[in-house]
């Protein structure tokens, strides 16, 4: 089984498809995570440019 830690909590969790809120713990880790993305708190650090999407 692979195991990662939660990216909010830092919780032992399964990277499996089984774990529907994988890479999260639980459905209260993956909601807190999207509240900070909807408040603006987590922002992208530049705008996107097309160069970013040709493989190197």
């Amino acid at each position: 089984m692979t195991k990662v830690k939660c990216p909010h909590c830092e919780k032992i969790t399964s990277s499996k498809k089984d774990n529907e809120f994988r890479p999260f713990c639980s459905q209260r880790c993956k909601l807190i995570d999207f509240g900070t993305w909807a408040d603006e708190q987590n922002v992208i650090s530049r705008p996107i440019s097309s160069e970013d999407f040709y493989e190197e």
